[in-house]
């Protein structure tokens, strides 16, 4: 089923453009109105960062699992429940603002392009898309219609980050040359696809669960709650989750575009769950803050990553569970993940940073140990967006990029070992065959 034909169906496109896109900038009653698609989990996490902004008022919850629904509901007793986003929309579209996506990642794109065709701000889980094709869709439809937009990276608006991010355009070491990015965490499955079919829990809607994804039956442990992540048809692997957060600073302080060639080593590919180690390495082309040209290698899964002489610390120091090391011209910089700074590294020793380099230190923040203080920020940045009070530091103009780039990285792992080339132009590869992996067809459920 075509993407738009799935929009149509649903009655989105008929009712869309109630208002220009321009409203959402000032609320009338300078408060804004949120429906959260997803509730559960991170989507759980969403909705207590979203409502505790003082200017928010909860006033739709959506999940297919009447259990996390039930919680939700406990705690904004005022808002109206679902378990069909389509639903959500048809009923209240003249009374939300904004809208909160936090389902599972093959969920992302459907609910996000529906409410912005509703003309509704969003705030999108990473990654932002689990298609490539999904991903500039997703970019062009809120360049079109001028939506304040915002993918739930949150450390993004970390002060460590954001001091990473000035230390490397300010030049402290250099051109960079290359990036090594790491998390041993395995969202990957090498086992067989399961047989069989087990009940499905009376808590589950599991058709709306599937969404636009094929049919399958339902297997206890494999798919919802949390595993899947794991498989090709709902998650994106480790690269999808952990690899957002860690090439997130990199890919922004180096202002990067799309690579121009992907390579994934990895096993073969048993058409059913992601790899559970990988390594991939991606070559980009060069900006103001690189060499001619950029390579960036990714490792995951148990023991990542892989020993290298770049990633060697002073004094036999044991590198951080996971983390991002930028090579330059004139030293190192580690930046671990997360909430711990960044340490300059010259000739096999650490070195004081350098912060005089610091450009606008004021919008960086101070450092803090208190993810309490720290986890809000990005969640508030995007409601204060929308009242027309900031503006969002991880729009999807640059969301679509990056989760481009990871979701490459995620196709290679179906070509172990070899190296596709990625034309940024014409959206597709050189190589014919993986082409198929950009996007795949809506199920109409």
């Amino acid at each position: 089923m075509k993407k738009r034909d799935f929009l149509k169906s649903t009655g989105a496109l008929a009712v869309a453009a109630l208002l220009p896109s321009s409203v959402w900038a000032l609320s009338k009653n300078q408060r804004l109105r949120t429906a959260h698609i997803g509730v559960s989990a991170m989507g759980g996490s969403d909705l207590a960062s979203i409502s505790s902004h003082k200017l928010v008022d909860v006033v739709a919850l959506c999940d297919v699992d009447s259990d996390a629904l039930k919680t939700a509901k406990e705690l904004h007793p005022n808002a109206k429940v679902y378990t069909d986003y389509r639903i959500l929309f048809k009923e209240m579209k003249n009374d939300i603002d904004a809208v909160i996506v936090s389902t599972p990642d093959h969920t992302h794109a459907p609910a996000s392009m529906m409410a912005m065709e509703f003309d509704k701000p969003i705030y999108c889980q990473k990654p932002l898309t689990h298609h490539v094709a999904e991903a500039r869709a997703m970019s062009k439809l809120a360049k079109e219609k001028k939506l304040v937009t915002q993918m739930g990276i949150q450390v993004h608006s970390f002060y460590d980050y954001k001091l990473a991010t000035s230390l490397i355009q300010a030049g402290i070491i250099g051109k960079v040359k290359s990036v090594r990015a790491w998390s041993p965490k395995n969202w990957g499955y090498d086992g067989p696809e399961p047989q069989g079919n087990d009940p499905i829990p009376k808590n589950l809607d599991w058709n709306l669960w599937l969404g636009t994804a094929a049919k399958r039956p339902y297997k206890n442990k494999y798919y919802h709650p949390g595993n899947w992540r794991k498989l090709l048809d709902y998650g994106c692997g480790t690269l999808g989750d952990m690899g957002v957060h860690i090439f997130d600073t990199p890919y922004n302080a180096l202002e990067l575009d799309v690579p121009m060639t992907i390579k994934n080593s990895c096993r073969k590919p048993t058409g059913f769950g992601f790899p559970e180690k990988n390594m991939v390495t991606y070559k980009f082309p060069g900006t103001k803050y690189t060499t001619d040209t950029l390579e960036w290698v990714w490792y995951d899964g148990s023991g990542a990553p892989d020993k290298h002489k770049d990633l060697i610390l002073p004094n036999n120091e044991k590198l951080p569970e996971q983390g991002a090391m930028f090579i330059g011209e004139k030293g190192r910089l580690l930046l671990p993940h997360f909430m711990q700074l960044p340490k300059h590294i010259i000739n096999g020793k650490y070195v004081k940073l350098d912060m005089s380099l610091v450009k606008d230190s004021d919008k960086i923040g101070s450092p803090t140990k208190s993810y309490d203080e720290e986890g809000n920020k990005h969640y508030h940045q995007f409601v204060d967006a929308c009242l027309g009070k900031d503006k969002c530091s991880a729009p999807f103009s640059y969301a679509s990029r990056l989760t481009e780039t990871i979701l490459l990285g995620v196709i290679a792992g179906r070509f172990p070992n070899k190296t596709l080339h990625w034309d940024n132009k014409n959206a597709k590869f050189s190589e014919s065959e993986a082409n198929q992996f950009l996007d795949a067809p809506y199920r109409d459920f």
